[in-house]
């Protein structure tokens, strides 16, 4: 199983600071699973013109295939002026429309304070519930607060981001058992 963090955003590191900690949890704990971390901010891509994913060349290729390689996602959106960013907004629009079909997905927001707590289940759980994800219920929001020097300090966050890793990882254990059931019972 490959799992893909994202860190949504061209600016700042708090956001990959968080994905980051959570993959790395995965990567202790879980073998079995490949993960990367895709940080936007490493990348130059291109926007969205409505082709086909598959069209596009350079960086964006590049971000797209990984993508739509891996089976379950990380994906961390840090909140400007009440929103997600543009970036993020962004690599969505240059996937497709199914891109996260049957794929497990796990949110991880950052902001300032915490007046922007909403913003992931007001904007980001509808982008991927249209993209068809399995949406874990639970996101982990993380303040400004508890970063000291580029590195979680609080401890109830940096507990709240291993239990999304542990609940990614059972999503994604679940959601591959409701699959073969299905499988066999429709094997056409």
């Amino acid at each position: 199983m490959k799992v893909i963090g994202i860190a949504g955003s061209v600016v700042g590191s708090k956001t990959r600071i968080a994905v980051e900690q959570v993959l790395n949890k995965m990567n202790g704990e879980h073998q079995e699973l490949k993960t990367e971390l895709i940080d936007l901010s490493d990348y130059e891509l291109v926007f969205s013109d409505g082709r086909d994913y598959r069209d596009y060349s350079g960086d964006t290729k590049t971000v797209l295939e990984k993508i739509m390689s891996a089976d379950a996602y990380i994906i961390g959106t840090p909140i400007f002026q009440a929103s997600i960013p543009g970036a993020l907004k962004n690599l969505f629009d240059l996937l497709p429309n199914e891109a996260f079909r049957d794929k497990v997905a796990g949110i991880v927001a950052t902001a300032g304070s915490s007046k922007h707590y909403l913003v992931p289940e007001h904007q980001l759980k509808p982008i991927l519930s249209y993209m068809k994800a399995v949406i874990l219920p639970k996101y982990v929001f993380v303040e400004e607060k508890n970063y000291y020097q580029k590195e979680i300090v609080d401890e109830d966050a940096i507990f709240r981001l291993n239990q999304l890793a542990d609940d990614l990882v059972h999503g994604i254990n679940v959601f591959s058992e409701i699959q073969k059931a299905k499988d066999s019972a429709f094997p056409f």
